[in-house]
């Protein structure tokens, strides 16, 4: 048993050091799955979550045992939520040294937006439109949890959304499509580089759909058509595969009454067909046994050929697979070869990865200590973290504010709070690591700062399996804090929502300020008018009171461990804000879905009671897709094409200037969209298609350029092919989805 090991391990180890063909690389792979008996090829295709101290005793009796014996028996491909060299290498000398064929585990854990230290949200990353920094902070995420022994992420979370209600907004680019491919690609090549002892591998989640849960309610029924899979959902997947994503998660929803993980049609026919995917697919936590709670399979039997057969090559803790697959094949039910596929990948993905060259790659106890929190990690947390945050409202040049002889009420619980601005997600990161807003401005000591609490946004309660309570209503530090605003020149109050009231299963049917944080603020404002709201939250709010009354309104999101630094140096002006909403805020929850891109309607531009309206609210945004200020202004001139008339094929050059006008130097997202007149498939009002980060010194101007190709001026039919349609264009460009300047163009046939 050891020599065969050995030798299938210097061979494969070889293939690498030489720098072999692709080819050459799968013959190896074949070679090794020649050697492996059914029962540990479907162990390859089983995955569990850490299930003892794998430091100590092997595990004696119940389901860890049989677990264990498992893993002595090569019948484990991968683990999740065991983190650390020391553990890790632990693990991964059972699979190398004590099976018989010394296959290497992969090592897998949510790496959403950092490990121990955090970054933002990435629905608030996504507010940076900064690609680089995008990619950078993944890149760091990986490097971090690298250094821990972990080679996979279960990242990015591609799921295209517009209803805020859904908790998982926190986790994705927000509501466009076009932007969210772009973030899609940054990420993966982020998290993966170039597959170094500093990477991991990537996991596009959750394919596909999943984001448009009926009633923003996580886990629920999805019913959507073909043009809004082809043209919203599937893109950011498709770019995702495109930049090299070595993995895939599948959903939990159903889609055309089919779920995810059973759906061939996904999985076989646009993944690894017409995409060529050729890494494999992971279910998500236990999907592959929820076919049967969907009502599509009868039992465990039947939902684990459904989901080989559709195309699932791995489950992750359903140990349907490990349990069911072998007899399937035997009675002649599932088809060795479909084995035979999954595996194949899963092992070409170990391969990539340089496990099978090394399986102890990731695992310097070193290295460990000095990426770990280092001041590398807090350096790229608080650069993004300044990025991500936006500018809401201004009014008077409230902000930023005075450095010295001025005196500043800081209220609100979340401003003293160290644990929430991780948000929710937050991998291996400490309790109450977070820098606090009160730590941040603490560190300006020219002023005055006055802290009070004011009042409970949660019941104390907190943490991943937790339901988190809002508190009851509750004003016995309201006399605090108004005494505090009475005496103060400005007041920063900070209110928002706790980590876990956004996250997976924290649907919220209201979107305003939880508890009685409202009350507070006005209670507040009836003594002082100088009030700056910072914002604290993973979703887009319902701010149509706070946004008619509150003078100045910064969204500072869910920042991460540098939180409090980031927001102070934003508020004292030592950084100038310039990220934009990547998600529309609403006025009111019953606007929900809102977003900018909605599709033309029949009655959508009438004037009388019988059009497209409610009689109480806008049919647009409080705050719209792309909408950010900045301490300074800005204006766009000029808007230009080059030509009037464009054959097929032919690029579109669109000019504007742009002009700082304003006291700071300040950068600006100069955003394009596109209105497709007429097509043969009813189009958006509105699609971005194009934007550029610009920095300017006050009174500066610079001409800014953009470039239409087929593949930003077309959309896909109901089969999925994608057209570019000859006829007029319109073009808008300005700094948010509300972008007045215009132009038109013609595509000739």
């Amino acid at each position: 048993m050891r020599t065969l090991k050995l030798i299938l391990m210097i061979s494969l180890s070889t293939v690498c050091a030489k720098g072999l063909s692709q080819d050459n690389i799968e013959k190896k792979v074949n070679d090794l799955l020649a050697k492996m008996t059914l029962a540990e090829k479907i162990g390859q295709m089983n995955q569990y979550t850490g299930f003892w101290e794998v430091t100590g005793p092997a595990p004696q009796g119940g389901d860890a045992a049989n677990k264990y014996a498992q893993l002595k028996a090569g019948q484990i491909g991968s683990m999740l939520n065991v983190t650390g060299v020391k553990d890790v290498l632990a693990l991964q000398k059972i699979a190398v040294e004590q099976t018989r064929l010394g296959i290497p585990l992969i090592i897998g854990y949510d790496v959403i937006h950092g490990f121990k230290t955090l970054s933002p949200i990435p629905l608030a990353e996504a507010a940076s439109f900064d690609l680089a920094a995008i990619k950078n902070s993944a890149a760091m995420a990986a490097k971090e949890a690298a250094a821990a022994g972990i080679n996979w992420t279960f990242a990015p979370m591609m799921d295209i959304t517009r209803d805020a209600r859904w908790g998982r907004v926190m986790e994705g680019a927000g509501e466009d499509s076009y932007y969210g491919a772009l973030v899609a690609a940054a990420r993966v090549q982020g998290f993966q580089g170039n597959l170094t002892e500093n990477n991991l591998a990537a996991c596009p989640k959750h394919y596909a759909g999943y984001g448009f849960a009926e009633g923003g309610r996580d886990y629920n029924t999805v019913d959507v058509s073909m043009q809004r899979l082809f043209n919203d959902i599937l893109p950011p997947f498709q770019a995702a595969a495109n930049a090299g994503a070595l993995t895939f998660m599948n959903s939990f929803n159903t889609l055309n009454g089919v779920p995810a993980t059973a759906s061939a049609f996904l999985q076989r026919d646009i993944l690894k067909g017409k995409w060529d995917f050729n890494g494999f697919i992971v279910s998500d936590w236990g999907s592959i046994r929820e076919i049967m709670l969907h009502g599509y399979a009868a039992d465990e039997a039947q939902a684990g050929q459904m989901a080989i057969t559709a195309g699932s090559d791995m489950d992750m803790e359903g140990g349907i697979y490990v349990s069911q697959l072998e007899k399937l094949v035997k009675d002649g039910k599932v088809k060795e070869s479909l084995i035979d596929d999954a595996v194949r990948r899963i092992l070409l993905v170990k391969f990539k990865l340089g496990l099978f060259d090394n399986p102890y790659k990731y695992l310097d106890s070193n290295r460990e200590k000095q990426i770990t929190g280092s001041k590398e990690m807090h350096e790229a947390a608080l650069d993004m973290a300044k990025k991500s945050i936006v500018l809401l409202k201004n009014d008077n040049n409230l902000l930023p504010l005075k450095k010295q002889s001025v005196r500043i009420a800081l209220i609100g619980e979340l401003a003293a709070d160290k644990n929430s601005p991780l948000g929710s997600w937050r991998g291996a990161a400490v309790e109450n690591s977070a820098v606090s807003v009160l730590e941040g401005m603490q560190k300006y000591t020219n002023n005055r700062l006055t802290y009070a609490k004011g009042t409970n946004v949660y019941n104390g309660q907190q943490g991943f399996t937790t339901e988190v309570k809002i508190t009851p209503d509750n004003r016995s530090g309201f006399d605090e804090a108004i005494n505090a605003a009475k005496n103060a020149d400005v007041v920063v109050m900070v209110l928002g929502e706790y980590a876990f009231m956004t996250g997976e299963g924290r649907s919220r049917s209201h979107l305003d300020l939880p508890g009685n944080q409202q009350d507070l603020l006005k209670e507040i404002l009836a003594v002082n008018k100088n009030v700056v709201l910072v914002l604290n939250n993973g979703r887009p709010l319902a701010l149509e009171w706070e946004a008619a009354n509150v003078p100045a309104i910064v969204e500072a999101w869910q920042l991460g461990t540098e939180a409090g630094n980031a927001i102070a140096q934003v508020l004292y002006g030592d950084y100038n804000p310039s990220g934009k909403l990547p998600m529309s805020f609403p006025y009111n929850v019953g606007q929900v879905p809102v977003y900018y891109n909605m599709l033309s309607t029949a009655r959508g531009v009438q004037t009388d009671v019988f059009w497209s309206h409610y009689t109480d609210a806008p049919n647009t945004a409080l705050f719209p897709f792309g909408y950010g200020l900045s301490y300074t202004t800005f204006e766009y001139k000029n808007l230009k094409v080059n030509k009037k008339d464009f054959a097929k094929g032919e690029p579109i050059k669109i000019t504007v200037d742009l002009t700082n006008t304003g006291n700071y130097n300040g950068k600006e997202v100069a955003q394009l969209y596109l209105h497709d007149i007429a097509a043969s498939i009813a189009q958006p009002v509105k699609k971005l298609k194009g934007f550029q980060l610009v920095e300017l010194k006050k009174g500066e101007t610079k001409t800014v350029e953009f470039t239409l190709t087929d593949k930003e001026l077309g959309f896909y039919n109901n089969e999925g092919e994608y057209l570019v349609e000859p006829g007029k264009f319109t073009v808008f460009v300005g700094t948010s989805s509300a972008a007045s300047l215009k132009a038109d163009f013609n595509i000739m046939e």
